[in-house]
Order: structure tokens, then C-alpha cells, then sequence
């Protein structure tokens, strides 16, 4: 009976849990307080929609043919593209430096030339793990007296990282400016493959570099430092502020030597490691980066009045042999007051003085008759003493082979109108501008031009310092007869036999020449002093010009002491010179 009624509740209740259903079992929730709805007790669970399926899947999708798309784009589109990118990624462009023109002067003496220094860098690409380039440093001769020639350097640079993002040597002044075309050459290229470490794993030349040209400058290195240092020396010694010179071939306008004073130092300047040095040039008031031989403009004084001599001549205004009297001034009678005259003054009373005697004492009253007129004698007038002083190279730029040339000012009524606010012109400005005064500036390269020109008989010749490659530089004939100059030459030889250049009187060379003293600031406390001049006398070859700038007003002692020190030192060192 026990298994009986065993067998028949068992029955029961599987027939019981066949027949409730599942809403039967699940209590709702909101009829049992005591569920937690914030853990989503109490709720039944729904099955995800389909909709929700669908919408996942198309996002999917879009993904998915996003990157298909994009990678289309990077392998088809733009494969190439990025292919040379990830090319250039493992094969670097190298430069490898052309080396830079070498200088000589005409002895062959090196001026400037290259160096490298291995402790900075390695010719060549290290095959190993790192890449170096190097370039060569410029080496300049360590003799005072070059800087403003030769110039100096900026080297190629690079970033932080090593990439060059300047690969030339760019000159800066002189002749590594002018000439820098030819003395940079063309740089190579170098091809250098690397594995994803930046390990090197082969390097190759595809374009060998190109080295510059080499210069030869007509300057000889031996005359040029001694005209530096005597130049300085005098301005230290006597108080001059600075000064320059020049010695020029009178037949092709090379040039010997081109002082200028003060100066800088090529190799400081390129290197650029001594700032303390730098920026002593920097703040120097005597502007030691002026290159004062064919930058500086001076007032010139009597060195113009040779040329003023031969305008005279040519005009056909007095005869060479014609005596005019100094008395040590002249007196004009004021236009504007009957009762006023104005005194133009000679530096001294010279008596009857000629041309040629008047060249030779440097007669002031001579030349204002012959400049503007007095009493019987015409006179040239403005216009022709600026003709003149044009067709004699005052005013124009000389051709010379540097940067930086200065014109210079030849006065006339215009200039005068312009600078002083409509003032007229006068005679007195006239007596003035013939004897290298008032507003007339030149530079001392276009004065040794322009006695080159009355030493050779009338050619303007260029001033220019490379010889070696040979480069084309212009002559201009002045029409003017070759008697005239013959006359002119004839006076400066006076001036040195008898004369104020009688300091050029020596025995081993003749030598023809003209000083000038141009005061300078209102209260004429400062004197420019000028020597200029030709040698040898009978068959001229080099013309000169020193020029000693802003020294006391009662110094004696000028540009005629530099070139007598400068004589005595060539005929016992370059004899060649003075035959």
C-alpha cells in the first residue's frame, strides 16, 4: 500500500508542474515590497530585439568598410607616394661638401685656405651607427692687414637634429662675397641606407662635389701688411682716428695693396666662438667693419687740384706759364652790403706763382681765380669744376671688386638747394668746391683713380684686387690732350723736389705727388690728411693714396709720413716696386 501511494503523489506532482505556467510561478513585483529595484529584483528579462541586432551589425559594417576604404586609399591610391616616403625613411640624402676656393696672393703666398678638424667631424658617413658630415674650415692668413679683403665666411648649419637646413658656405665682404659663386663649387650628394635602429648598413656617392676655384689677388701680402701696420701706427701715435691707403697698377688697375684701419679679423668672424671679440667690433665708434678704402667718403682738399688744373687747361682759360699773385688771400666785394667784403685765405703768401708752381706749393688763390674767377682771370664755373671732377671718376662708382662702394658728393646749386633748404649758390661756394672744401666727399679709391688716370695720360682704369681667374674689367679713355697731363705731372714732381711733399724726396725712386688737408668740423679742431701721388716719375707704374682721418688740427705729421716709411721699407724689401 506504501509503494502504491508513493507511486501516486510522484504522479501527481509531475502532472501538477506540467499543467502551471511560468506567469503562474513569477510573483509580480510590485506586490512584494521587499524587492530591491535598483538591482532589478522582482522584473522579468526580455530577450534583445532584433532591431537592436540588426543596428549593431550595421555599425559594424560602416567600421569595417571604413578601413577597407582607407586601406584602398593607402595601397592603391597613394601606394607610390608612400612608398618613396617609407624609401626616404630608410635612404638618406647626404650632402657632401665641395671644398672652397683656396686665395693666393701674386707671390703665391696662401691667404686663405681649408682645414678640417677631426675632433668635430669625420669626412666621410661612420659606417657603423651614426652619420656625420663634415665641411672644411676656412683658414685665413694671420697677418694684420687683411680683413676688409678677404672677407669672411658663414658656414653651412644645421638643426638640432643634425639635418643641414643651410648647405653652403655663404661669403660675407670682401673678396669671399664678391667672388663667391666661383670659390663655393657644388656640393655632391650621398645616398645612406639605414634598419629601423638607424644602424647604418651601406652608404653610396651619387654626385661627386665640385670644388671651388682658386683665386690669385694682385695684392702681395708683404707690402700689404706693412702698409697696415704703418698706417696704424701712425693713428695711434699722432691720434688719428682711423685711416686708408691704396697702391694701384696704373696700366690695368690691379691692386697692391688696400689698407684699411681699423679692421677686423676674417677668422673670428667666421668661426663666430668669440662673442667678447664680436661684440668689440660691434660697439667700436670708429665702425670697424667700414671698409674706409672704398666706403669712406672724405673731403678731399687740395689732391683735387690737379684735375682742377687740367679742366683749366682744356677750357683754355689761362696759359700754363701765367702768373697769378698770392698774397695769402683774396677779397670779393659783398653784393648784398657795399660796405662788406668776404676773405677767401691761402694757407700761406706764396708771391707769383704759375701753374706748375702753383700745383707744387698747393697755392689756394691760384685756384680760386682759375675756379671761379677773380679781377682779369675766368674762372671754370660749378658746372665744369663738377664736369671735370666726373670725367676724372669723383662722383661714380670706380667698378672695384668689393661690396659696398660709396659715390660720394660732387657739389652744385642743386646739391646745395637740396642740403640747406633753398640756399643759392654763390662764388664763394665755387672758390670752396675748386679747392676740395664744402660739400665735395670722394672715397680714396676713386682719388688713386683718378691719379692713376693723370700718371698713365688719361685713362680710367678699374681698381680691382683678383688677378687669377682673369676677369673683365673696363678702361675709359678721357679726351682730354696728353700735353695737359704732361704739364700737371710736371707740377707734382715739383711738389716733391721743392714743394709739400718734399717728404717723398728720396733717392732711390722719383716720385710725383700732391697733399691735402681738409678741415673738418664746424670748429675745425680736426684735419683729414691726405697724400696722393705716382711712381716712378718717368715711366709711372703704381699710383697711391693714404688718407689719415679726424687727427688734431696742429699735427703735422700725416699721409706723407706713411708713404715715405712705406718707400723706405720697399726698396730694401720689394725693390721690384720702385724700378
Amino acid at each position: 500500500m506504501f509503494e502504491k501511494r508513493k507511486r501516486l503523489d510522484s504522479h501527481y506532482l509531475t502532472q501538477l508542474s506540467r499543467d502551471i505556467d511560468p506567469d503562474e510561478i513569477f510573483l509580480d513585483a510590485t506586490n512584494l515590497p521587499n524587492f530591491d529595484k535598483d538591482q532589478f529584483e522582482g522584473r522579468m528579462e526580455k530577450p534583445i530585439g532584433k532591431g537592436a541586432i540588426i543596428a549593431v551589425a550595421l555599425v559594424f559594417l560602416f567600421i569595417e568598410l571604413g578601413f577597407l576604404a582607407q586601406a584602398a586609399n593607402l595601397q592603391i591610391l597613394q601606394g607610390d607616394y608612400f612608398f618613396s616616403k617609407s624609401e626616404r625613411n630608410r635612404l638618406e640624402d647626404v650632402p657632401i661638401f665641395a671644398m672652397r676656393g683656396n686665395i693666393y696672393d701674386r707671390t703665391q703666398t696662401p691667404l686663405v685656405w681649408n682645414a678640417f678638424d677631426a675632433s668635430v667631424a669625420k669626412r666621410a658617413v661612420n659606417a657603423t651607427t651614426t652619420k656625420e658630415t663634415s665641411f672644411a674650415r676656412r683658414e685665413y692668413i694671420a697677418k694684420p692687414g687683411f680683413g676688409h679683403i678677404l672677407g669672411y665666411v658663414s658656414y653651412p648649419k644645421r638643426d638640432s637634429k643634425g639635418n643641414y637646413y643651410q648647405e653652403r658656405f655663404h661669403g660675407v665682404d670682401g673678396v669671399e662675397e664678391w667672388y663667391d659663386s666661383l670659390l663655393e663649387g657644388k656640393n655632391g650628394r650621398q645616398l645612406v641606407e639605414e634598419d629601423a635602429l638607424g644602424n647604418i648598413q651601406s652608404d653610396s656617392i651619387v654626385e661627386e662635389p665640385q670644388n671651388g676655384a682658386t683665386l690669385t689677388l694682385g695684392v702681395d701680402a708683404r707690402v700689404q701688411e706693412k702698409f697696415y701696420t704703418t698706417i696704424r701706427a701712425l693713428a695711434e701715435e699722432k691720434g688719428y682716428s682711423s685711416g686708408a691707403g691704396a697702391i694701384m697698377d696704373v696700366e690695368n688697375g690691379e691692386l697692391l695693396a688696400l689698407a684699411s684701419f681699423p679692421e677686423y679679423e676674417s677668422s673670428v668672424l667666421s668661426d663666430g666662438a668669440d662673442k667678447k671679440t664680436i661684440q668689440g667690433y660691434l660697439t667700436d665708434k670708429r665702425l670697424v667693419f667700414l671698409d674706409r678704402a672704398v666706403s669712406g667718403v672724405y673731403t678731399p682738399g687740395s689732391i683735387v687740384k690737379p684735375i682742377m688744373a687740367i679742366a683749366a687747361l682744356n677750357e683754355g682759360l689761362i696759359d700754363p706759364k701765367k702768373q697769378i699773385l698770392s698774397t695769402g688771400s683774396i677779397s670779393i666785394q659783398n653784393p648784398y652790403n657795399p660796405e662788406l667784403k668776404s676773405i677767401f685765405n691761402d694757407w700761406k703768401a706764396h708771391g707769383w706763382v704759375n701753374m706748375q708752381r702753383a700745383i707744387a706749393v698747393s697755392s689756394d688763390v691760384y685756384f680760386y681765380a682759375i675756379g671761379g674767377g677773380f679781377e682779369d682771370q675766368r674762372g671754370l664755373g660749378i658746372s665744369n669744376i663738377e664736369k671735370y671732377a666726373r670725367m676724372f671718376g669723383f662722383g661714380r662708382n670706380t667698378g672695384v671688386d668689393l661690396v659696398g662702394e660709396k659715390l660720394g658728393t660732387v657739389p652744385n646749386p642743386a646739391w646745395k638747394a637740396g642740403a640747406f633748404g633753398g640756399e643759392a649758390w654763390r662764388l664763394g661756394d665755387t672758390y670752396h668746391t675748386v679747392i676740395g672744401q664744402y660739400g665735395f666727399q670722394v672715397t680714396p679709391l676713386q682719388a688713386v683713380r683718378a691719379i692713376g688716370a693723370i700718371a698713365n695720360g688719361g685713362t680710367l682704369v678699374t681698381p680691382h684686387l683678383v688677378r687669377e681667374p682673369a676677369q673683365k674689367f673696363s678702361t675709359e679713355k678721357i679726351a682730354i690732350p696728353k700735353k695737359y697731363f704732361d704739364i700737371v705731372r710736371e707740377g707734382m714732381r715739383d711738389a716733391v723736389t721743392e714743394g709739400t711733399v718734399s717728404g717723398l724726396s728720396v733717392g732711390y725712386v722719383k716720385v710725383a705727388g700732391k697733399t691735402g688737408t681738409a678741415e673738418i668740423d664746424a670748429g675745425k679742431k680736426y684735419i683729414n690728411s691726405w697724400v696722393v701721388g705716382f711712381f716712378p716719375y718717368d715711366k709711372p707704374r703704381y699710383a697711391f693714396v693714404v688718407v689719415m682721418e679726424r687727427g688734431p688740427y696742429q699735427n703735422s705729421i700725416g699721409g706723407v709720413y706713411v708713404m715715405r716709411q712705406m718707400f723706405d721699407w720697399m726698396s730694401v724689401n720689394t725693390p721690384e716696386y720702385l724700378e
